[in-house]
C-alpha cells in the first residue's frame, strides 16, 4: 500500500449500502444479470476495488482508502446519470456460474436457459444421447459457451447473423477454453444447410415494436437486433419452429425462449404440444418441443412463419 493511502471509515457494506439506495432513489431499471439495485451495487463495488465477485460476507466491515471510495462513487454516478447497465460497466457478466466479457456487441447474458443447462436438460432429454447441440442466436455465446463446458463431450455450435456478436463470443470462447464450440455465421438456418443436431436451444428477439419502443434506458445500450421480434414478438420464433424439424435429428429437441410471447404463441398454435418450462422461480417464457410434433403440425406453423416474410 502507497504510504500515503489512509482509510476512511467507511466499510464495503456502507458503500453497497449507498449504492443501492441512490440506485432505488433514481429509479433504476434492473434485468441485466441482476434484478435488482443491491446486487448491483454489490458488484460494482466488488469490481472497483478488484475483489471477487463472491467474496464472503466476512469481510463487509473491511473500511476503504479515499481512492478506493471514489472509484466507487464514480461507478455509481455512471449508473445513475448515464443509466449504463452494470454488466457494461464492469465488463462482465456471469452466467450458469461462469464468467463472461460482456460489452455493447451482444445483449448481457441473462437467460433462465443457464438453469437448464447446469441441469443437463434433464428431465427435458430424458436420457436421449446428444452428440451435436447448436444455439441459434447466440449473441455473446453465452448459451452455446456453458453447454460446451458442463457437457464436454458433445459438440456445439453456436450460430448468430451478427459479426459483432460473433466476435465477442469468439473471445469469450478463448475466454472459457471452450475447445468444442464452433461459431458460425448464420441468418437463423440459412448457414447451416445440410446440418442436423440431436438438440437445438435457442434464446431468439422476441420482443414486441412496442415494447422495444418503451424499453427503459438501459437497454438502448444493447443492440436492438437481439430485442426486436415484430408486433407479437414471435416473428424469428415462427420460422425457427418452422425450420427446426430440418435441422433436428429423429428423435431431436427444441428449446426455445420467446419470454411475454408465450400467450401470443399459444393463441396462434393451440393445436401444437409445447411443455412450458417452470423453473425454480416460475414460468419463463421458455417451450421444449419435440421434432415429431414440429413435423405434424408443420403446415399450419409454415403458413404463419411465410406470412412473416
Amino acid at each position: 500500500m502507497p504510504a500515503s493511502a489512509s482509510f476512511e471509515q467507511l466499510t464495503l457494506v456502507d458503500l453497497i449500502r449507498y449504492g443501492a439506495s441512490r440506485f432505488g432513489a433514481a429509479g433504476l431499471t434492473f434485468g441485466h444479470s441482476y434484478d435488482n439495485a443491491l446486487d448491483e451495487a454489490t458488484q460494482l463495488v466488488l469490481h472497483a476495488l478488484h475483489l471477487p465477485h463472491d467474496l464472503s460476507p466476512v469481510y463487509g466491515a473491511g473500511r476503504v482508502t479515499g481512492e478506493e471510495k471514489a472509484k466507487v462513487l464514480e461507478l455509481f454516478e455512471r449508473r445513475v446519470n448515464e443509466r449504463i447497465p452494470a454488466a457494461y460497466l464492469t465488463g462482465e457478466a456471469w452466467f450458469a456460474g461462469l464468467s463472461f466479457k460482456s460489452d455493447r456487441r451482444a445483449l448481457v447474458p441473462r437467460s433462465p436457459i443457464a438453469e437448464l443447462i447446469e441441469s443437463g436438460f434433464e428431465p427435458w432429454l430424458g436420457g436421449r444421447e446428444v452428440e451435436r447441440a447448436l444455439d441459434l442466436c447466440t449473441g455473446s455465446g453465452c448459451i452455446a459457451i456453458a453447454t460446451a463446458h458442463y457437457h464436454p463431450e458433445w459438440q456445439v455450435v453456436g450460430a448468430d447473423i451478427n459479426d459483432e456478436a460473433l466476435s465477442l463470443a469468439t473471445e469469450n470462447k478463448a475466454r472459457l477454453h471452450a475447445d468444442n464450440l464452433e461459431l458460425r455465421k448464420s441468418d437463423l438456418f440459412k448457414g447451416l444447410q445440410g446440418e442436423v443436431f440431436d438438440l437445438i436451444v435457442t434464446n431468439p428477439p422476441y420482443v414486441t415494436n412496442d415494447e422495444t419502443d418503451a424499453l427503459p434506458k438501459e437497454y438502448s445500450y444493447e443492440p436492438e437486433l437481439g430485442l426486436r421480434a415484430g408486433d407479437d414478438g414471435l416473428d424469428l420464433a415462427l420460422k425457427i419452429l418452422r425450420d427446426a424439424p430440418d435441422h433436428l435429428s429423429e428423435h431431436g429437441l427444441l428449446i426455445c425462449e420467446v419470454g411475454e410471447a408465450e400467450r401470443a404463441l399459444v393463441e396462434l398454435l393451440p393445436q401444437l404440444p409445447l411443455a412450458w418450462v417452470e423453473f425454480k422461480v416460475g414460468q419463463m417464457g421458455i417451450f421444449v418441443a419435440e421434432r415429431h410434433d414440429l413435423v405434424e403440425h408443420h403446415d399450419a406453423i409454415k403458413r404463419l412463419a411465410d406470412a412473416r416474410g
